[in-house]
């Protein structure tokens, strides 16, 4: 299991800014943070989701693909960051 942080670079308002991740071995997403330039937080994992956040449908691939795309900054996080980024997001 990985945990990733992506920054979106773009100047829409309806998209997330910032998105956390987690994902499985398969690579598949088992639960996703969306942060929104407003402060919003949208969130999902398998059975539930909150503000329009869904997981994907097919794996992410690895972390150099989203690296390698201009529009976005990714990095991989530690398990606690992410637990704190889905605790604010679904409490």
């Amino acid at each position: 299991m990985e945990c990733w942080k992506v920054v979106w670079h773009h100047d829409f308002d309806d998209s997330p800014v910032v998105i956390y991740n987690e994902i499985g071995e398969d690579g598949y997403e088992r639960r996703k943070v969306e942060e929104f330039r407003d402060g919003r937080l949208a969130w999902a994992d398998a059975h539930r989701t909150a503000g329009g956040a869904p997981l994907g449908e097919i794996p992410v691939g690895p972390i150099e693909d989203v690296r390698s795309q201009a529009e976005f900054s990714a990095s991989v996080i530690t398990r606690d960051r992410f637990e704190a980024m889905w605790k604010k997001a679904t409490s």
